[in-house]
């Protein structure tokens, strides 16, 4: 007898699409991290290809679109065109509504999405959502939650990511708004462009709604403030604002995870203000011709910047070469994991840091805050610096050779599309095609994460069931 198939209802091919995705999803987060990554960029460089977003009227360029595609989405803030002059108003829509979508995470944006469909949160889309928040769930499994969020806090974590966009975004308008309308800026254009600042500052993208950038606001602390204030918070990641609103008061119950990032964040920004201070106090072009207390808040204002922020109140070519060195330094760490920000992080440069002193001690393990944090840890850190400096690396040779511009410009642009600072020297608004679509990829491959990109092109997790004789080379 022949066997009778249910004929294919409508009604169901949803509930299957569903099943496919989630069951992808579920299986490979990276890839599926990557893939959706990949079509919010195609479909942003087809609207950022239509007649109306342009402000002219005519289809913007495919390396142009392309370009700023990438950029809004991986919230990076370099541009090939004047962000401020060339979109529409649909165009700078188009670009609010990507910087929040990017920084956010992918991941948390579906997970998001998919809780406020379906009113709950199973384990997949927790895994999914916590996949952003703790790479090492990607690359090797389970691992000690108390680390950074626990799987039964991932629902508060999400709620706390959509909210703490949503406040520290409106927060910082609300603070910016007076100050706009105090230099004469129209009531609604001061409206519009406080929402934008603060959302480019939350994402730490960097772009400007105006075409004299932040030059009004240049002397404003206040406005400069509420800039670092949102830039600060977005870079310091989702888990650790999720630890400071669940538990302000108790610093002691703070996770690792937690007081790394803070302690390391705030090291790196005083170094990177004072080193500003020494290396540029005597440059006339920079900070030359500022008073004292001037000097030290613009040195402080760059080294909040050059984590990922983006705004500049100076021309960065005008940087010594050493200051340029210095913000390459700063860019390439970034800011915390799970963030805004972008770069290596700072929990992985404190890592390596607590090995090399482990190392030097002749301690056995690394330790920090009372608690020993595992090797595989440290391997994992080594992984994400290796393959950021690759990039990086073969980045810069390949942009060099296209342009035959100076190292220290061409190293500077291509870590800020790495890190997605958006801090530029000016040499990619005059990139040719060949080389804008290489930062275009410089800056995905950033954005995605070294660890994602690493798990995504692995083909399957292989479990080696014998150990082969051990011999030591020698090192150092």
């Amino acid at each position: 007898m022949r066997q009778l198939r249910a004929p294919l209802r409508l009604s169901s091919v949803p509930g299957r699409i569903r099943d496919g995705v989630d069951h992808f999803a579920g299986h490979s987060p990276s890839r599926f991290a990557i893939a959706i990554f990949t079509a919010l960029v195609m479909l942003f460089t087809l609207l950022f290809s239509l007649p109306i977003a342009a402000e002219n009227g005519q289809v913007t360029a495919l390396p142009d679109a392309l370009f700023t595609a990438v950029s809004v989405i991986c919230v990076t803030g370099l541009s090939t065109v004047n962000m401020a002059t060339h979109w529409s108003d649909f165009g700078d829509v188009l670009v609010f509504i990507g910087v929040n979508v990017g920084g956010i995470g992918v991941l948390t944006l579906a997970s998001i999405l998919g809780m406020v469909i379906s009113r709950r949160l199973g384990l997949r889309a927790k895994l999914l959502a916590a996949s952003d928040s703790n790479p090492s769930r990607i690359h090797v499994g389970p691992v000690n939650e108390g680390q950074t969020v626990r799987l039964g806090e991932v629902g508060n974590l999400l709620a706390t990511v959509a909210v703490s966009a949503l406040v520290i975004e409106a927060v910082v308008a609300l603070m910016l708004f007076p100050r706009m309308l105090a230099v004469g800026v129209q009531a609604g254009e001061a409206a519009w462009h406080s929402l934008y600042y603060a959302a480019m500052a939350f994402t730490n993208t960097g772009f400007n709604p105006n075409p004299e950038g932040l030059t009004p606001w240049a002397d404003d602390y206040f406005f400069l403030s509420a800039l670092m204030v949102g830039v600060i918070l977005g870079a310091i990641g989702f888990p650790v604002i999720y630890a400071l609103v669940r538990g302000w008061r108790r610093p002691r119950r703070w996770s690792v995870h937690v007081k790394l990032t803070l302690v390391t964040f705030g090291l790196l920004l005083a170094a990177g203000g004072l080193l500003y201070i020494l290396l540029e106090f005597d440059n006339p072009k920079t900070f030359g011709g500022h008073g004292a207390a001037e000097t030290i808040f613009q040195a402080f204002f760059l080294s909040a910047m050059t984590r990922s922020g983006g705004f500049a109140t100076i021309n960065i070519a005008d940087l010594h070469g050493s200051s340029l060195l210095v913000s390459d330094m700063l860019m390439f760490i970034g800011g915390g994991s799970a963030s805004t920000a972008g770069g290596i992080k700072v929990t992985t440069l404190a890592v390596l840091f607590l090995a090399a002193f482990a190392e030097a001690r002749g301690n056995e393990s690394m330790e920090a805050f009372g608690r020993r944090i595992p090797r595989d840890i440290l391997r994992l850190a080594v992984s994400v610096v290796l393959w950021g400096a690759t990039i990086v690396a073969v980045s810069s040779i390949a942009i060099l050779q296209i342009t035959k511009a100076p190292f220290d410009y061409v190293l500077f642009d291509v870590i800020s599309a790495f890190a997605t600072c958006g801090l530029s020297t000016g040499l990619t608004a005059d990139l040719p095609p060949e080389g804008v679509y290489i930062m275009a990829a410089t800056m995905f491959m950033g954005r995605i994460g070294t660890v994602t990109l690493a798990a995504a092109l692995a083909s399957s997790e292989r479990r080696q069931l014998f150990k082969r004789p051990e011999e030591r080379p020698i090192v150092g």
